[in-house]
């Protein structure tokens, strides 16, 4: 296991030094720099004065690696606009988003497996139906609509909700931009457990267990439920991941605080070491849940063995 857990850390490094010189190239090529959103008519003068004290007339090989020579040292860089820490910044924003982030996949597991597994049970039933449209229609609408369809009806039109902001940071504050962030996983939970339960309920140690007489609410538990699991965890991993990356239209449609929409606000004022931090976070955050969801197969399915 500990073998298994160090080669998957260092195998993170490429993935991390991809992704961030991904980034720095794309800022460095594309036109315009943080001096010209400052104004439509700024000075030459005071762009080239700007660019001098931020670095950015450097070469782009010089700027990347004193770039990487700070991130060996957990250091983001400042903030171009602000001027303030980039691990500052975020670390205020990381507390929204990861509240936003685990109530909808709180909201989408707890309905949609339990949907799906009921559905696999009385396949072609009315539940059967009545999920499968559930789920067609989840992973078919645009969080965006769905958002400000959710904001009207609850917000403006019922008034049980505000309609935006993060507040005091209650739950009534989280609970519109949670459920437009959790319908669209909430739907693929429940066709996938639906499918992966359907697909062991028809193989071999299935119908071993039920010769022998096994009751058929011990097979689903014992047989169906566990081997199950496995199949729905990868795809829970797999959209904590996504969420990372939807929340960020969430955030930005109810001005939720978070690193979604600190990251919008950094690519559109050219606040390249903002972006750099903002999308290296959101990076590490994957990968480390996806480090977590192999070790978890190893509790779920004693068969899994790490080398």
């Amino acid at each position: 296991m500990l073998s298994f857990l160090i080669r998957r850390l260092l195998q993170t490094i490429p993935t991390v030094l991809a992704v961030v010189l991904l980034v720095f190239v794309l800022f460095s090529v594309v036109p315009g720099s943080i001096a010209s959103t400052l104004s439509d008519d700024v000075d030459p003068q005071v762009e080239l004065r700007l660019k001098q004290q931020l670095g950015l007339n450097d070469p782009v090989y010089v700027r990347f690696g004193n770039y990487i020579g700070k991130l060996a040292t957990g250091d983001f860089g400042t903030s171009f606009r602000t001027r303030e820490p980039v691990t500052s910044m975020i670390a205020k924003r990381a507390l929204p988003t990861l509240q936003l982030i685990f109530t909808a996949m709180a909201f989408s597991v707890l309905l949609g497996v339990p949907l799906g597994f009921i559905a696999a049970l009385r396949p072609g039933g009315l539940v059967d139906s009545a999920a499968m449209i559930v789920a067609v229609t989840g992973l078919s609408i645009a969080k965006f609509w769905l958002g400000l369809v959710i904001m009207y009806v609850f917000a403006l039109k019922l008034g049980w909700l505000p309609s935006f902001g993060y507040g005091d940071g209650g739950l009534k504050y989280l609970l519109l931009p949670a459920l437009t962030l959790g319908v669209s996983p909430m739907a693929l939970f429940a066709r996938t457990t639906r499918a992966a339960v359907l697909e062991i309920m028809t193989a071999d140690f299935v119908r071993t267990a039920r010769s022998k007489g096994m009751s058929e609410t011990r097979v689903v538990k014992w047989h169906v439920m566990r081997n199950a699991l496995v199949i729905i965890l990868t795809t829970v991993g797999l959209q904590f991941g996504g969420l990372m990356g939807q929340a960020v239209v969430v955030e930005k449609l109810f001005s939720w605080p978070g690193i979604g929409s600190l990251l919008v606000d950094s690519v559109l004022q050219r606040d390249v070491p903002a972006v750099q931090g903002s999308i290296l976070v959101v990076v590490l955050a994957f990968l480390a849940i996806n480090l977590v969801v192999d070790l978890l197969y190893g509790v779920i399915d004693p068969r899994i063995r790490y080398a």
